[in-house]
């Protein structure tokens, strides 16, 4: 059977590949954002109605000096991910991730679905955008189309295996014309990789788009899949697993963030699987990524390298972030 030899969780925002000068910035997207939610009801608001009812001390993380400090915390979990990974440097790496209309889009978005045969192209997307900001995360991502290697063999493999496990699962051998892969993804290509990038498995989880989100506790039954797939896989294979995104954003929700976290580095799956999904909304969505990849190395222990609750507003939105290693 194959070994999971490592486990790795990043978070993969813009914020991630902006100057901290450019923060203030998208704290003014903010204003428009129509997907904030309160806390902890879960009930859609608007900025203005955020900014009535946050605790005023939210106020004094909205300095340059504290954007420049978690700026620098940000880019050291990166290099710490991407160390782990060449150090141990896997066969293949299993990627739990989430698409944002880049491969899929609100009329036709699967539960689950996992990408193999490949090989995958990936080409940075501005979504719409041509500023400073675009412009600086094109600097960390490079510009022009790229190509990533997929295990083929361990793809269908975990395709079969969901199967018998009664999770239906979509599979996507090849991308249409015209689509560049999910930017969960594409982070740790381009991010995480560098330019020695390792054969992988993307596997979709809709965390975002109602009604069809995997709940917490069908995250962890697909990330239990995942592991048994691995294990019946190849004898003599190096497997690695992680998970992309997350945490809190576009409301930062630090109580939930540090609870998943301690969750998860005591293999809590009751706790996992009871998060309320009324504050898995917007970006929070993907902690569930994380629940996924956690489940699928419930033999490995947990280090987290570091969380980053990165304020960028006086309404307390912007994003969390997290980054940690299972071995």
């Amino acid at each position: 059977m194959a070994d999971i030899v490592l486990g790795l969780g990043t978070s993969h925002s813009p914020l991630l590949s902006v100057p901290s000068e450019l923060w203030a910035s998208y704290s003014e997207r903010d204003k428009k954002n129509s997907t904030l939610y309160r806390i902890p009801d879960g009930k859609h608001v608007n900025y203005d109605e955020l900014l009535e009812e946050v605790d005023p001390s939210v106020a004094k993380e909205i300095t340059q000096q504290k954007f420049d400090a978690r700026h620098e915390a940000n880019q050291r979990g990166i290099a710490r991910v991407a160390q782990k990974l060449a150090e141990v440097n896997p066969d293949v790496l299993v990627m739990f991730g989430d698409d944002q209309s880049e491969v899929f889009n609100v009329n036709s978005m699967p539960a689950v679905c996992v990408f193999w045969e490949g090989p995958v192209p990936f080409q940075r997307s501005s979504f719409g955008r041509e500023d400073e900001s675009s412009k600086s995360i094109e600097a960390y991502y490079g510009s022009g189309s790229f190509e990533y290697p997929i295990d083929a063999s361990l793809g269908s493999h975990i395709v079969t295996t969901m199967m018998d496990h009664h999770i239906d699962t979509m599979q996507v051998r090849k991308l249409p014309e015209g689509k560049t892969m999910s930017h969960a993804f594409g982070f740790v290509w381009r991010r995480i990789m560098g330019e020695k990038p390792i054969p992988t498995v993307p596997i979709h989880l809709n965390t975002y788009f109602p009604p069809n989100q995997p709940t917490p506790e069908r995250s962890i039954t697909i990330g239990k899949a995942v592991r048994e797939a691995i294990k019946s896989w190849d004898p003599g294979k190096r497997v690695a697993v992680l998970g992309s995104g997350g945490f809190s954003h576009f409301v930062v929700d630090e109580e939930l963030d540090r609870k998943a976290m301690k969750a998860l580095q005591e293999h809590d799956q009751k706790t996992l699987a009871a998060l309320p999904v009324e504050r898995l909304k917007s970006g929070t969505s993907e902690i569930r990524n994380w629940i996924a990849a956690g489940a699928a190395l419930e033999d490995l222990d947990m280090d987290v390298y570091d969380y980053v609750p990165c304020y960028r507003s006086p309404a307390g939105t912007g994003c969390a972030m997290g980054f940690a290693a299972w071995e």
